[in-house]
């Protein structure tokens, strides 16, 4: 849940993630809307296009979007702040990986005080659940047949023990049982040494 206290959001925040965890898709236009020349300013006046300025900003207001809709969102800023801090982290990481010398960037002086929001954490840990979703599905691809198809049927498309046993043509549940252990494990293994070789 969101627990900003009132003298920090204003009644317009207050609606906006009231209407968007209701689902009004009208609130995210409207957000949208509200925030768009205080970013595209921002990216501009540090070597970016309009189209690099769209993209970090669509891809900070799904990263505030994400976090109001799964009750994640613990704000104790303005909305504005917190796209401005989230922005200004993915921009910044778009231009350290462009190039081989230090980033320094231009903040306005009525936007620097908006940099200690929560929001780069949030950020991290959105880019750290990508990661993590990106080495599963790398290691199930890796982990060949009957283990991907039995962990497949279990884990995600909810499918019994009995089921699988009859599927696979175990001789009977325990010995699927057996099969999906042994399958966990070596997945597990996959998954640790992936993630342990990506780049971070």
């Amino acid at each position: 849940m969101s627990r900003g206290n009132s003298s920090v959001l204003t009644p317009t925040d207050d609606a906006l993630i009231a209407a968007i965890r209701g689902g009004d898709e009208r609130a995210l236009a409207h957000l949208y809307r509200l925030h768009w020349p205080m970013v595209s300013h921002f990216v501009l006046q540090n070597s970016g296009t309009e189209d690099d300025a769209q993209d970090v900003y669509q891809e900070g207001v799904m990263v505030f979007y994400e976090k109001v809709r799964d009750g994640s969102l613990e704000l104790s800023c303005q909305i504005k702040t917190y796209l401005y801090a989230v922005c200004r982290r993915l921009w910044l990481k778009r231009l350290t990986s462009k190039s081989r010398f230090g980033v320094r960037l231009l903040d306005d002086e009525e936007h620097g005080v908006y940099l200690n929001t929560g929001a780069e954490d949030d950020l991290l840990a959105a880019e750290e659940q990508d990661r993590r979703f990106a080495t599963m599905s790398e290691a199930l691809n890796h982990l060949g047949e009957p283990c991907r198809s039995l962990l497949e049927g279990f884990y995600l498309l909810d499918k019994s023990m009995q089921d699988l046993t009859a599927e696979f043509g175990y001789t009977n549940a325990d010995n699927a049982k057996n099969q999906k252990y042994k399958c966990l494990v070596r997945l597990k293994k996959l998954f640790f040494t992936h993630y342990k070789e990506e780049p971070i």
